[in-house]
């Protein structure tokens, strides 16, 4: 059984949904499926490469975009694609609300992230989901902690 609770609060201009559940299921992989296709808002799929055959993958689907030497690589739970636009450009297509440039040559999807690692020496690690681990460039930190603080609001 769901629980559902609607507050009004003149603060927000637009709607903000907050799912409080154990744990992650595929019922709580339905309701944000179906809150994302009734607000029309999401962003575009990205092509990207797989096996030599086009593929559009859904941005809640991405883990992460890094490069991998001159590639650009889309990180999913089960595959990595290749895809022939630049991390800039993608940055652009990308939902500013779910995804956030770390460094140079990355940009993560924050609702795959299991936990950051705030280290003493002011260096900050990510771990995801599925276990990959990255780091936060020294350049993004500041930009890091305003997002963060942000979404605990």
């Amino acid at each position: 059984m769901v629980e559902i609770e609607v507050v009004l609060d003149e603060r927000y201009v637009e709607p903000k949904v907050t799912i409080k559940t154990k744990s992650n299921s595929q019922q709580v992989e339905n309701i944000i499926n179906a809150i994302e296709n009734a607000s029309n808002t999401d962003f575009p799929q990205i092509p990207g490469i797989l096996n030599d055959q086009l593929v559009y993958i859904s941005q809640r689907d991405i883990v992460r975009i890094h490069t991998e030497g001159r590639r650009i690589v889309i990180q999913t739970d089960e595959e990595e694609y290749i895809v022939k636009k630049p991390l800039a450009s993608l940055e652009q297509d990308l939902n500013p609300s779910r995804f956030l440039r770390i460094s140079q040559s990355e940009i993560i999807n924050l609702n795959k992230v299991k936990h950051f690692d705030f280290n003493i020496s002011g260096t900050i690690g990510v771990e995801f989901e599925d276990g990959t681990k990255s780091w936060v460039s020294r350049k993004r930190i500041k930009q890091l902690r305003e997002v963060l603080k942000e979404n605990s609001k």
